[in-house]
């Protein structure tokens, strides 16, 4: 069962409504359902706590900056006694176009430098995790200031709504465990 839930972003108000930061957008949509508001400075992170069916669960924003997700994942994993299979991270996915959500297991980074933070420091890239679909810019070359952009206003129609199922997926993760979720979890929110 999963004992950890991280959301992926940067922290503070400039990176705030960025693609990159839909891992906390995504967590936050977690926190408002379950109506967690007070958290601890601890491990690098913003943390919650929570108990679900008898057992303690942590949710996790790393106030590390994404590059550097790893160090503070290391930190809770190793203070609260935590497997990696028994986390689970969100994040944003540029192979995924906007609107589509992907439970996995486990994985490679496929080039997301949060998650290559955290498999560097952890040493392992069997851990589950839900990717949230961005997209990708029609530059090639524009890919960092595509992630650090915000959501045009179209987009953010949709946003909604992906953020709504990711956070029902989530809590679903949490309630019944992560492959009890996939069929729910796997979909395109919008056609």
């Amino acid at each position: 069962m999963i004992r950890l839930l991280v959301g992926l972003g940067n922290p503070g108000k400039s990176y705030e409504k960025t693609r990159h930061n839909v891992g906390f957008m995504a967590v936050d949509e977690v926190l408002k359902k379950l109506r967690l508001q007070k958290y601890t400075q601890e491990c690098l992170s913003h943390l919650y706590k929570t108990r679900i069916q008898d057992r303690e669960v942590l949710i996790a924003k790393p106030q590390t900056y994404m590059n550097n997700s790893g160090l503070a994942v290391l930190n809770l994993l190793e203070e609260y006694e935590i497997s990696p299979q028994e986390m689970l991270v969100v994040y944003d996915d540029l192979d995924l176009p906007l609107g589509r959500l992907r439970l996995r297991m486990e994985g490679s980074s496929g080039g997301h430098h949060g998650i290559e933070s955290i498999i560097r420091e952890i040493k392992t890239d069997k851990f589950p995790r839900l990717k949230i679909g961005i997209g990708r810019p029609k530059d090639k070359n524009k890919v960092v200031e595509y992630v650090l952009s915000p959501f045009s206003k179209e987009e953010e129609e949709i946003l909604y709504r992906v953020l709504n199922r990711a956070g029902e997926c989530l809590v679903r993760c949490l309630e019944l465990g992560v492959e009890s979720s996939m069929n729910f979890c796997n979909v395109q929110v919008i056609e």
